[in-house]
């Protein structure tokens, strides 16, 4: 398997080639945000709708004339939201300025210094959305068992993160992470805490299915040529982990044989 033109990423019915995820915010300026967001490969694109413009300001910039929905698919999110009432407002807002458009990525945040998903409220927002025919990606923690739960009850899904939000650390604890890949039988995605190319390569080698990014190249010194880097880790770690790597050994292993050697 060694064709990458056969490896499709397929969330809720829809397939895209690209398995980088990225946000929309923290960029200098829009041209900056367009140049990294096509720097990256990404097809799809997160939208924060509480502090993104998509036309309910007429006098602002509009996210949608720079990343055109011909072009990208919209993932709209709820970031910065703290309660699951505000959460399904949100997305309720999303698919009303998007003709309809039901696929959403939904966080609710448990306090503002950690960032962390408050998980209860997150399972009531995401309870309430299905029933409401959204098609949810969700942000959580790392538990294999919440991960296990939200994809039981519909989530189209599951995105743990790999620590804090912007605060690039890379991924804390990989034994969750593979644990959660492995058991999953809809897509896991790596969301928050990726600060360079190597975190995303090594979540992909863990077996995620894609990664999802913002700050790591929103405030990167250069954030085109990091969006560039994460384009091509992603796919490294992708190939790695499909080729199968090698056992990890304690002792050393001669890279060439020693049995039947003219001196023997």
């Amino acid at each position: 398997m060694n064709d990458t033109n056969d490896d499709i990423l397929e969330i809720a019915g829809r397939r895209f080639h690209s398995r980088l995820l990225v946000g929309t915010g923290k960029y200098k300026d829009m041209a900056e945000t367009r140049a990294a967001i096509d720097a990256s490969g990404a097809e799809i694109v997160t939208i924060a709708v509480r502090r993104t413009n998509l036309g309910q300001n007429s006098d602002e910039p509009n996210i949608m004339e720079v990343l055109p929905p011909d072009r990208f698919t919209y993932l709209p999110n709820t970031a910065g939201c703290y309660d699951a009432e505000t959460a399904v407002r949100t997305c309720r807002l999303a698919r009303e300025l998007l003709d309809g458009h039901d696929l959403v990525k939904l966080e609710v945040l448990g306090d503002e210094k950690t960032l962390f998903p408050d998980v209860i409220a997150t399972l009531k927002a995401a309870e309430t959305l299905i029933a409401d025919g959204f098609q949810i990606m969700v942000y959580t923690n790392d538990d294999p068992i919440m991960a296990r739960e939200f994809e039981q009850m519909g989530c189209v899904a599951v995105m743990p993160l790999a620590a804090p939000i912007g605060s690039g650390l890379g991924i804390r604890n990989k034994l969750n992470i593979r644990t959660i890949a492995e058991n999953a039988k809809v897509p896991v995605l790596v969301d928050a805490g990726v600060g360079t190319a190597s975190d995303a390569a090594i979540a992909m080698e863990l077996g995620c299915d894609g990664v999802l990014m913002n700050t790591a190249i929103a405030a990167a010194k250069d954030p085109v040529l990091m969006a560039s880097a994460m384009k091509k880790a992603i796919q490294a770690g992708r190939e790695a982990y499909r080729a199968g790597r090698m056992p990890a050994r304690r002792y050393a292993s001669a890279s060439s044989p020693v049995d039947g050697l003219f001196f023997d």
